[in-house]
């Protein structure tokens, strides 16, 4: 049964072999270890790959490198070139002569070979291993490279290959494209070094230059114009003794290739992860092409819809019939009688262009280029000169002596060439040099004049708008003042910022404020709420103040904010807020109180760990507070005051935990005898609002007694109403506690971290105490006097009827308030007011 199984194991593998070959990698072929068709060597950390390959609409084999951990193959070199294989049967080893050879299986003669001379190697101690950059190299058994690939470049340049001359050895490596995109044999394009004259590089079709980047400037070739350093790869040449060659290095490490297509096209590009992207190809244009416009001309891609070409300056067209017919084939020629020897003859610039053909350059790298236009004007023959070295600092001089061919012009790159003209068209150039010049300066000086009239004009109006201003601002800042009795009854009293005020004034100077909240830092901010921010301040008596600045774009009109200054200062108790006085600047305004150190109560009661601290004998100490408060404002003060906004983060808590409630800027003055009023504009804040003033508009100090109630249930459950979902017959807090305690189990919803220490029926009698308050109809509902006496007795309370919204989904909001820019829902307006 076993032997059956193995047979079985061994038949499927052979079959998953045949229909899906395995391939095996290793990183290094020696004599013990050849490569063969199916098998693959990896560089060390697999970016490159070698193996066999096949491409497309082909039976052709080849062995080629290729990026390894690119979906899309792209091979970057070949061994094989023009001798493919026509089967499977292809093996790459190390011979005995110690080269690295292809060849089938069977039969031993070389197809290709690296070809060292066998009098440098050692028989059997030869390796074979490819590069993480790519490079193939043959190494001899002390790692000694006798070999590499990047000797014998195909059409891909990868980085840090060299290209050019090796003056030691006379080895010259260039690019070749592929013969198709099929055939990867030698094509008819290739990118080499030319070492005539001064270096250059130069794209050929055959031996006729297709196009030219240029020599090297020590920053870029001439005539690569989106060849910008430091960006993505950065270009290098060197020129000594040993060498002349070009290599670059990339900056940015994405996959970047560079290379000569199979169509005559020098490429660029860069792997984005999906795809090969191009990123610069030449020749782009008509000017890109060698000797588009003929000798002593150049090509000027920016003339519109003009011909491309133009002469040199001093010079005209060869054959101006040919010229009209767009053909400059022939170029250009010095004009009749034009002398450039020894006869006033000096030189005019050609800016941002590509230097000419340097095959007939002479080249001085010892040479500043003053020193260069001297000794290009004492020989005759000099047609033009130019700097052979752009880097900062760096010197060597360029001169043609010659025709001047394959110039083009750039918009925002190349270099100045300077071209010899006799002393007429020199006399011409200065002239109309002087004259632009003088155009350009007078042009500059009138935008000047212009522009400081302007500035005048705009400081002027500005100074008379803020005179102005400052009028308004005075003004209305007395009115304020006036309308403050609480600062008229202190007469000659001391600021605390330590310095005598008005008695009549409350207000405190900007820069004292923004001296105590260190120019309003964040470290100084307390909170955030819908009006603005609020911040903390030590003023230079050492007293701490709390800043409450108004935001210039908040709902908080000038009369919201006189309301909540003129409100505030006319209350006196300990559970209400303590204002100081009021800050006035331009769109500036702000409300100076007492510093509270706790912050706000829903800091407290809604944190799992601040709530803590918040046994059930400092609850009921803050549910009194906040109800003697309340009571105050409804009837113990002088005014009769409705408040619209009592909520979690409106009631703060001093040192001692003792609550004040505040924020007054939406708080209504009525009548002593006054039951309700009536407003178009609904203020408030989601799950605290009565039902009778967000479906009416209708509030009374019943209102009130309404958030009080939703307050108190959340001081004891440790949970915001608003928030509070329930999978039961209701879905909010207040149609919860509604049913359990129609059940008698009120209590099961009192906070779990009171654990077991409290009194239940003091608590049992809270809950029916906030019951009574959100009851759906105002007239049933307890006043603030009544809830103070319950709160403070144990006599019999009535049974609560049913609170409003408490049928499930017919109140699913969250503690959230509108803004002062009306929402219409259900032809109910609602503005918001967030708590700080």
């Amino acid at each position: 049964m076993n032997l059956a199984k193995l047979f079985l194991n061994i038949v499927l593998l052979l079959l998953f072999s045949l229909v899906f070959p395995i391939c095996i990698s290793f990183e290094t072929i020696t004599q013990n270890q050849p490569l063969k068709d199916g098998q693959i060597l990896v560089s060390h950390q697999k970016t490159f790959a070698l193996g066999f390959f096949t491409p497309e609409n082909s039976n052709r084999r080849y062995v080629g490198i290729w990026y390894n951990q690119i979906i899309e193959k792209t091979i970057v070199w070949v061994a094989n070139r023009d001798n493919p294989l026509y089967d499977k049967s292809g093996v790459l080893s190390i011979n005995d002569q110690g080269n690295l050879v292809l060849h089938t299986q069977n039969q031993s003669i070389p197809i290709w070979s690296t070809n060292v001379s066998t009098s440098t190697l050692p028989t059997n101690n030869s390796m074979a291993k490819l590069l993480e950059g790519g490079n193939l190299v043959l190494l001899q058994q002390d790692n000694q490279k006798v070999w590499q690939s990047f000797d014998y470049p195909t059409d891909t340049m990868l980085p840090f290959m060299k290209l050019g001359l090796d003056l030691r050895t006379g080895l010259n490596r260039y690019l070749t494209s592929w013969k198709s995109k099929d055939d990867p044999g030698i094509g008819n394009y290739s990118y080499r070094v030319v070492t005539t004259g001064y270096p250059q590089l130069i794209l050929y079709m055959g031996q006729t230059p297709l196009w030219r980047a240029g020599s090297w400037t020590g920053l870029r070739w001439s005539g690569v114009s989106k060849m910008t350093p430091n960006y993505i790869f950065n270009g290098s040449y060197v020129s000594n003794q040993e060498e002349i060659t070009i290599s670059y290095g990339l900056i940015d490490h994405n996959v970047f290739s560079k290379m000569v297509d199979e169509s005559g096209t020098m490429q660029l590009s860069i792997w984005n992860g999906t795809r090969w992207v191009e990123y610069w190809f030449a020749p782009q244009e008509t000017c890109d092409k060698y000797l588009s416009c003929g000798p002593n001309s150049y090509c000027d891609p920016y003339n519109g819809d003009t011909f491309e070409c133009t002469c040199l300056p001093g010079l005209e067209p060869k054959s101006p019939r040919d010229w009209h017919l767009r053909d400059a084939s022939g170029g250009c020629v010095s004009k009749q009688g034009m002398s450039t020897c020894n006869n006033g003859e000096g030189f005019v610039k050609l800016a941002r262009v590509k230097v000419p053909d340097t095959s007939i350059a002479h080249a001085d790298m010892s040479l500043s280029l003053t020193e260069c236009e001297q000794q290009c004007l004492r020989n005759c023959s000099c047609m033009a000169y130019a700097s052979a070295n752009e880097s900062e600092g760096g010197i060597g001089c360029l001169t043609w002596h010659g025709n001047l061919v394959d110039t083009r012009t750039y918009s925002n790159t190349g270099q100045d060439l300077y071209i010899r003209v006799d002393a007429a068209v020199l006399a011409q150039y200065a002239q109309k040099h002087g004259l632009t010049r003088k155009k350009r300066m007078l042009t500059i000086l009138g935008v000047f004049v212009a522009v400081m009239f302007l500035l005048v004009v705009l400081v002027v109006y500005w100074l008379v708008r803020r005179k102005k201003k400052d009028k308004r601002q005075n003004a209305y800042s007395n009115s304020v003042a006036s309308n403050l009795p609480y600062f008229e009854d202190s007469p000659g009293r001391r600021d605390l910022d330590g310095t005598t005020r008005n008695s009549n004034s409350p207000l405190f100077d900007l820069r004292t404020i923004i001296a105590a909240t260190d120019n309003f830092s964040v470290a100084n901010k307390l909170g955030k709420g819908g009006f603005g921010s609020v911040y903390k301040g030590l003023l230079q008596n050492g007293m701490e103040i709390a800043i409450k600045r108004l935001s210039k774009c908040s709902g908080q009109g000038i009369e919201q904010f006189k309301n909540e200054v003129s409100l505030i200062a006319k209350l006196q108790h300990r559970n209400l807020v303590k204002i100081l006085g009021c800050c006035i600047h331009g769109e500036e305004k702000m409300l100076i109180y007492e510093y509270l150190p706790n912050k706000s109560l829903d800091s407290f009661i809604f944190d799992e760990t601040k709530r803590l601290s918040l046994d059930w004998g400092k609850r009921f100490e803050i549910i009194c507070g906040i109800a003697r408060g309340l009571l105050y404002l409804h009837q113990d003060s002088r005014l009769r005051i409705i408040h619209r906004d009592l909520k979690a983060s409106n009631v703060l808590l001093d040192n001692t935990l003792n609550p004040k409630i505040s924020d007054f800027g939406m708080a209504r003055i009525v009548g002593e005898d006054q039951i309700e009023a009536n407003t178009n504009c609904v203020v408030g804040t989601y799950g605290y609002m009565s039902p009778e003033y967000a479906m009416q508009g209708l509030f009374s100090i019943k209102s009130d007694v309404y958030s009080f109630g939703v307050l108190l249930l959340e001081i004891i459950i440790g949970k915001k109403n608003s928030a509070y979902h329930n999978d039961g017959p209701s879905s909010n807090l207040i149609g919860h506690v509604w049913d359990l305690w129609r059940e008698g189990n009120a209590t099961n919803i009192v906070d779990l971290l009171l654990g077991e220490t409290y009194p239940a029926s003091e608590v049992s009698r809270c809950i029916q105490i906030g019951l009574l308050c959100v009851q759906e109809h105002a007239i049933d509902r307890p006043t603030m006097s009544t809830i103070v006496f319950m709160l403070g007795n144990d006599t019999p309370l009535p049974s609560p009827k049913q609170p409003a919204f408490i049928l499930k989904g017919s109140y699913n909001s969250t503690d959230r308030s509108t803004s002062e820019a009306s929402n219409s829902v259900n032809e109910i307006t609602i503005s918001k007011l967030d708590g700080r």
